[in-house]
């Protein structure tokens, strides 16, 4: 072999890798794996990344937090008076520090939280953006769930509306569901639903997408537009990163655990593939226009994925954002950091895109 011929081998190397030298001839075609062979991933350590603000390291660089089993309905709700105790500190001093008011009222009998921004921005007048808090589908009750509705008002200058849905132990499926359904309905009796958006993180953004098909089940005015971020799209182990991001999240950890259980509690005896419940399964022709945010390192990355995929597939306007390092949510828990304020930029941008002014 002269040094011509194998300085094209080692181009063909280079350019397309091993598989094509061996279509060409060069090696044995290896047989295809197994669709149910698990590869074995040897121990590493995965450092933060030099890249990040300095606001988003510290919380990349987190240990993933120690949540005990909870199997009694006591055990949940202890646990839900616990967290949601610090994160109703945490949204009451963020609205000071923005200058935001929360007012709660009723809709359709249903509690809510109405946050308006200390400035209302130029053409967000007479829009409004409804939202739906995250929570595993059984955190975030009271004003615990308006935290991100306070970031999102404080950003677009529009006023929230924080949907203080019912949760489980005591409300399970589909109570939350036909909540938002029901405060959504109510709003479109005195807003045009094309001035209006609907939005949540987590178990919210799940609860937006799976809103949508009910609200197309029942031939309702769709929202202008929504945001799902890290929604909870697929409720099964099915998606890839919760795999690959196992252990790497910081913000869920890993499926088993309290997240499997909360899914399950909040489920309860229907079939987690049902599209109200995992809404990744359903028909999405005619959704809204959707924004979509998540992380490389976040659990829920394959839910935000392949959400895209799908809405895409039945042409819909969708954006997505994949965030450098960001597990969980961290938008929202790093929110003074330059990141979080890029992604809060891209959700005024998106809203102010496809709500229509009054």
């Amino acid at each position: 072999m002269n040094s011509i011929e194998l300085r094209k081998i080692i181009g063909i190397f280079l350019t397309f890798g091993i598989m094509s030298v061996a279509q060409v001839g060069w090696a044995q075609q290896p047989e295809v794996a197994s669709q149910t062979q698990a590869r074995d991933i040897p121990a590493k350590k995965v450092p933060v990344p030099t890249t990040l603000s300095p606001e988003l390291t510290r919380v990349v660089a987190e240990p993933i937090p120690a949540i005990p089993t909870l199997k009694t309905s006591d055990q949940w709700r202890q646990a839900q008076k616990s967290l949601d105790t610090a994160r109703t500190e945490l949204t009451m001093k963020l609205a000071a520090s923005t200058g935001a008011k929360i007012e709660e009222i009723q809709i359709a009998g249903v509690r809510c939280h109405r946050v308006t921004p200390a400035e209302i921005s130029k053409g967000f007048e007479n829009r409004l953006l409804v939202h739906v808090h995250g929570g595993a589908f059984v955190l975030g009750g009271g004003l615990a769930g308006a935290m991100e509705a306070v970031l999102v008002s404080n950003a677009t200058g529009c006023v929230s509306l924080s949907i203080d849905y019912r949760m489980p132990p005591d409300h399970p499926f589909p109570a939350a569901l036909d909540d938002v359904v029901n405060v959504w309905k109510e709003l479109t009796k005195s807003h045009s639903a094309k001035t209006m958006a609907l939005y949540g993180t987590s178990a919210g953004g799940g609860l937006v997408l799976s809103t949508i098909h009910k609200l197309k089940q029942g031939s309702i005015p769709l929202p202008a537009a929504i945001f799902a971020g890290t929604p909870v799209s697929d409720m099964t182990k099915t998606g890839d990163s919760y795999y690959t991001n196992s252990e790497i999240c910081n913000g869920l950890g890993r499926y088993e655990g309290f997240l499997e259980d909360a899914f399950r509690i909040y489920a309860g005896a229907q079939d987690m593939h049902s599209p109200l419940l995992s809404p990744i399964y359903g028909d999405t022709a005619g959704f809204p226009p959707t924004l979509l945010i998540s992380g490389t390192r976040d659990l829920f990355l394959s839910n935000t994925v392949r959400m895209h995929r799908k809405l895409r597939e039945s042409n819909i306007p969708c954006d997505l954002h994949v965030y450098e390092a960001q597990s969980h949510a961290d938008y929202l828990k790093a929110f003074d950091a330059r990141e979080s304020k890029d992604a809060m930029r891209e959700i005024r941008e998106f809203f102010d895109k496809h709500l229509e002014h009054q």
